[in-house]
């Protein structure tokens, strides 16, 4: 009935409508190759992400990368192309901002290639492993192991940084606690991931565990000692995972896993989320950093439109993805997987690796000299600038192709007679929230927590779904 309801308006709105209404306004925009092209990806963006919202399966991984390409991609940067204005200055020549879009459109038509194949899957083999085909479960000793874990590990957090108080002030007060502490010094910024990502995903995946354990279990519901153990985790999590103390596109990623573990079959509550998220990013987003500084050094944003937020805050990707071509073609080139090798092994000090990649963001903005080299840079830009456009858009087709088979599996197996100890249940939707971090970049500022989460889930996995193991 909903989508019956809001199939037209819905798809007219993000792929006509929006779009357009935004490309009307004035401003000192020059209208120009990439005027258009930005037009283009943006309609086609919303085109995409009406479709994941009006599909008959919930498609989170796909969803949430329509998401992020409509807003962060699509909206935000039209706005910013009508306005003339932008969060991060675009250095080099208008040509390497046009090629940029081309490259983002590209990416995106090869990430639709990819889930075109996904539907092609080869015929199973016969006589397969009996293990293959089981799923994947949450071992109840070992949860109870992680539960452990999860409360030293943030309670070490939360001492180390002077106490619970520190998180309801500021994040530039954790910044400048986790400074004090000796575990961020200079470039080296592997000791400061590894104290946050120990401090918070464990106890985020061990409250998603427990959550879905209550949700799916009369039998857990009777338990007092679970539903206490979950009321702990539920106030762990208020700490060191709460807006005030950690950026958005975190929280982000907290508010999407706990939605989706809550009503993990409710496809109205997915339509409903992706819809709104759209309003959310247009009208709340670009002023939801009121935390980000101390009261000395806040400045609120004063302004009469509602497309100039988004010109001077956050939305930055398309820009740095500019910036990034104009950097490699000054002379450095392509990398060839040297910055995938940094993110791939971030916990390597630089003490022990000396010409360790930095920051695919913080190169690039110390390349342009900008004081705040906490920049972007879209999963388009870290592909391109080690592997080219070939390799971008391999990367990006097999992204699909990953994505597609992932929802496909999840909708099989998030269903109502799914057992509580489910896996897949829990961990498709903490990943779908986190793709907005993962696709914004820098990769190497993400790989942090998700070596930690693969750490804590590795933990908890088992395939027995004996009586003595599982969750029941």
């Amino acid at each position: 009935m909903l989508s019956r309801a809001l199939s037209v308006p819905l798809a007219l709105g993000f792929t006509v409508f929006l779009p357009l209404f935004v490309a009307v306004q004035t401003g000192a925009g020059v209208r120009d190759a990439a005027f258009w092209l930005q037009l283009l990806l943006t309609m086609y963006a919303g085109a995409r992400l009406s479709a994941m919202v009006l599909t008959s399966r919930r498609k989170l991984l796909q969803g949430s990368f329509w998401l992020f390409v409509y807003m962060a991609m699509g909206v935000a940067p039209l706005a910013q192309a009508v306005l003339g204005q932008v969060p991060t200055p675009v250095v080099g020549p208008r040509s390497d901002l046009t090629v940029a879009i081309g490259l983002v459109l590209l990416g995106c038509t090869a990430f639709d290639v990819g889930v075109l194949l996904a539907r092609h899957r080869p015929a199973g083999r016969a006589g397969g492993s009996q293990k293959a085909s089981r799923p994947v479960m949450a071992h109840r000793r070992r949860l109870q192991v992680l539960t452990v874990l999860s409360f030293l590990c943030s309670a070490a957090f939360v001492m180390k940084l002077g106490g619970p108080a520190v998180f309801f002030s500021s994040r530039q007060e954790i910044i400048a606690g986790i400074q004090e502490a000796g575990v961020s010094n200079g470039d080296g910024q592997a000791g400061q991931a590894l104290l946050r990502g120990f401090g918070t995903v464990p106890a985020l995946l061990s409250l998603l565990l427990y959550t879905r354990w209550l949700i799916t279990s009369k039998f857990a519901r009777r338990k007092v000692s679970i539903i206490v153990t979950w009321a702990a985790l539920a106030g762990l999590n208020l700490v060191v995972n709460n807006p005030i103390s950690n950026p958005r596109y975190w929280f982000l990623t907290v508010m999407f896993a706990l939605l989706f573990t809550v009503f993990p079959v409710s496809a109205a509550m997915y339509r409903v989320a992706l819809s709104m998220a759209v309003v959310v990013a247009l009208l709340i987003f670009p002023f939801a950093d009121r935390f980000r500084y101390d009261e000395k050094n806040y400045r609120p944003v004063e302004t009469t439109s509602f497309l100039e937020p988004m010109a001077l805050k956050d939305y930055d990707q398309i820009g740095m993805f500019a910036n990034t071509i104009t950097f490699s073609e000054s002379g450095p080139g392509h990398f060839y997987g040297r910055q995938l090798a940094g993110s791939i092994f971030f916990a390597v000090p630089r003490s022990v690796w000396e010409g360790k990649p930095r920051d695919t963001g913080v190169m690039v903005g110390q390349w342009m000299g900008t004081v705040n080299t906490n920049l972007s840079s879209p999963i388009w830009a870290e592909l391109w600038l080690d592997f080219g456009p070939l390799g971008m858009g391999a990367g990006l087709l097999g992204m699909g192709y990953a994505a597609a088979r992932v929802d496909r599996r999840y909708a099989k197996r998030a269903t109502r007679r799914s057992p509580p100890g489910s896996l897949i249940s829990v961990v498709v939707p903490l990943v779908a929230g986190y793709s907005f971090i993962l696709l914004r970049g820098p990769l190497l500022q993400a790989s942090g927590r998700v070596a930690i989460a693969a750490l804590c889930l590795a933990l908890v996995a088992t395939h027995r779904t004996d009586k003595s193991t599982t969750l029941r």
